[in-house]
This record gives structure tokens, C-alpha cells and sequence, in this order.
């Protein structure tokens, strides 16, 4: 599938949950600079259903999120084009807000996954998908792999 197929405006958003394979798993985030330990993040949450929707900050979201002045460093369309590009990923889409609670309430996820770094039961998204009975769940990341580490990398040796 091309990867643009995949990447879809929250006004086409119902029509292609409506046909999508359940459990439907979905997980959120800005994705800056795709690295492996994103990579191996979005297989294991696919891993626990039959779809894997992404919830993508769209730039001002992530500016909002306080990560520095010059991120996200690439735009939101060629974040979600590399995260569509992914096998792992059946769908993604982007939301404006600093979080996607009101993301969420459209998609209905079976199950809401984010990375380990996050207390997942003091999240309001976890408390709404929940609420529906469905499963909230912390994955854990790969070691060694985080965006601001690689910036931080990159900064240092370039003069």
C-alpha cells in the first residue's frame, strides 16, 4: 500500500475505522526523528491487535509540547509519510490538541498503548478508554534510542 493511503484527515477518519480489523490499537506521539527504538515501539503495540491506528501531533500540537524551539525538527507531513511507510502502521492521522483525548473519542481504540516513560494510569486517556472497558498498557522502549538523545547527538559534533 502507498504510504499516502495510509495517512488520513480526521474528516475521512470514521468512514476507515468503520472497515478496520478489531482489536484496533492506538497509540500517539510526535514522532520526530523516526530511529529503531520508534521502529520496534509500533511493532509490539501492533503486536497486541489487528490494526494500529497513530495519532500524530501535528506541529503546532508538538511545539506545544515544549521540546525545544526548533522541533519538531521535520514537518508533520513527512512524519506521518515515514510512520505510514511502516508495515506496523494500518492508519495515521493527526490532531492539533496538546493531547489526544478528543482523538480518542472518535477512535474508540480496544486498546490505548504509550511508551514506559509514561505513567500510564495517571493519563487521562487511559481513564477514558477504560471507562468503555477497554486495556490501557505501558510498552517499555529500547534502550538506548530517544529523539533528544539523537539531537543531542547530532548537535555535539556538528560545528
Amino acid at each position: 500500500m502507498n504510504p499516502a493511503d495510509k495517512i488520513v484527515p480526521r474528516a475521512a477518519l470514521a468512514e476507515r475505522l468503520a472497515v478496520i480489523a478489531r482489536p484496533l490499537v492506538f497509540t500517539n506521539g510526535v514522532f520526530d526523528l523516526l530511529h529503531p527504538g520508534h521502529v520496534e515501539y509500533l511493532a509490539r503495540a501492533r503486536s497486541l491487535g489487528e490494526a494500529l491506528i497513530v495519532g500524530l501531533n501535528a506541529d503546532s500540537s508538538a511545539r506545544s509540547l515544549g521540546k525545544g524551539d526548533d522541533r519538531p525538527i521535520n514537518p508533520e507531513e513527512d512524519r506521518a509519510w515515514m510512520l505510514a511507510a511502516l508495515e506496523s502502521v494500518t492508519l495515521v492521522t493527526l490532531f492539533n490538541e496538546r493531547t489526544p483525548i478528543e482523538l480518542l473519542h472518535e477512535v474508540r481504540p480496544d486498546i490505548y498503548v504509550k511508551g514506559g516513560d509514561y505513567d500510564i494510569d495517571a493519563l487521562e486517556e487511559t481513564r477514558f478508554v477504560r471507562s468503555y472497558g477497554g486495556e490501557a498498557r505501558a510498552i517499555a522502549f529500547r534502550t538506548g534510542y530517544s529523539t533528544t538523545a539523537l539531537l543531542d547527538r547530532i548537535r555535539k559534533t556538528t560545528p
